[in-house]
């Protein structure tokens, strides 16, 4: 009973793998036949967007999220937490855009595009 039990653990497994290796093959002729195309009708505008959202623009509107954010959480008064959970989402977010133009303006370093 017991060698039964291990041939069907050994087949099973033998079975898994030869799937899996099989579904690898199949898969592997689609991620190259999906990297031979050209470029899809979205990606032009998305580029453009962000030429569009980095350099001056980002660094002016990240000030003014920052000086707005800022001083809705100082001088608020009595927010709800959904709010104030909302403000400090765009607070954060435009922290990190204020300081990669920052550092690539001072140190002509490229850092992450949001």
């Amino acid at each position: 009973m017991r060698d039964r039990y291990q041939y069907y653990q050994y087949a099973m497994a033998a079975r898994s793998v030869l799937s899996a290796l099989a579904i690898c093959l199949i898969l592997a002729e689609q991620v190259q036949a999906a990297n031979a195309g050209a470029g899809l009708p979205w990606e032009a505008p998305l580029q453009t967007i962000t030429r569009s959202i980095q350099g001056p623009v980002a660094y002016a509107i990240s000030l003014l999220a920052l000086i707005g954010c800022g001083g809705t959480l100082v001088w608020g008064g009595e927010i709800n937490e959904f709010l104030r959970k909302g403000i400090l989402l765009v607070l954060v977010i435009s922290l990190i855009i204020f300081a990669t133009n920052l550092m690539t303006t001072l140190f002509n370093a490229n850092g992450a595009v949001i």
